[in-house]
């Protein structure tokens, strides 16, 4: 069996998408991808299967093109948008997409979520961003791979890192995050929700939506990721 490690890594955090509560029923998927070989290879869930039933066999392990490499199960509907991720942000190793209630509610009113305190700035620096949806075009044309392209787009346009901005709202849509690892995408995607929920709360009780202090904002982002970061062990 390919990639055994890496498929055990990519299952526990598919798991752990239905434990922390981020994607009802199926809705959500993670995957992650091995470099090191002269092909990368993604391992993903398989489409529609409970995460309860899953196991290491039951991921797909397909090439950066979308081919089955391994696997006796479909992959997920979102495989196109995870392959074009990896293919154009070439440091991130795996991708979580939730269903997740809040940070869904501010995709589907295509808003992004400002900065409006410490917890946000502690892993997104600056608001985590919404896409444009897509055109009628982009839908009938291929819509799972456009999903991805209007995010790089949005990213470009903005000349965002996506390491320092780990996550991004979908249009209408609903949540993408992803990290260094299968594992790191699921912490980056629990984050994104709880930022999501606390901004909600917030913005109802009257906070501010130009956020929180550039300078704030920018000290605790760099407390914890800049090259004299403070925060944790060495």
């Amino acid at each position: 069996m390919l990639l055994e490690s890496l498929r055990e890594q990519v299952l526990e955090a598919n798991r752990e998408i239905a434990r922390r509560g981020l994607a009802p029923h199926t809705f959500g998927n993670a995957s992650g991808i091995d470099r090191s070989g002269a092909r990368p290879l993604v391992v993903i869930k398989p489409s529609g299967v409970d995460y309860a039933a899953l196991a290491p066999a039951d991921l797909v392990v397909t090439d950066l093109d979308g081919t089955i490499v391994e696997g006796r199960l479909r992959p997920s509907s979102d495989l196109d948008t995870h392959t074009l991720l990896y293919r154009e942000f070439p440091a991130i190793g795996g991708i979580v997409h939730t269903h997740s209630e809040f940070a869904t509610s501010w995709a589907q009113a295509c808003r992004p979520i400002p900065c409006l305190g410490t917890t946000h700035a502690d892993y997104f620096h600056g608001p985590v961003p919404v896409t444009d949806p897509l055109t009628a075009e982009e839908v009938s044309e291929a819509y799972v791979r456009n999903t991805g392209a209007v995010i790089v787009r949005r990213f470009r346009a903005g000349k965002l890192d996506p390491i320092a901005v780990p996550g991004v709202l979908v249009a209408g849509h609903a949540p993408f995050a992803w990290g260094k690892s299968a594992a790191e995408a699921v912490e980056h995607a629990d984050v994104l929700e709880y930022v999501a929920r606390l901004a909600f709360r917030s913005m109802l009780l009257g906070a501010p939506e130009a956020g929180l202090p550039a300078y704030v904002s920018q000290h605790h982002y760099l407390r914890k990721h800049g090259p004299k970061a403070t925060y944790g062990q060495r």
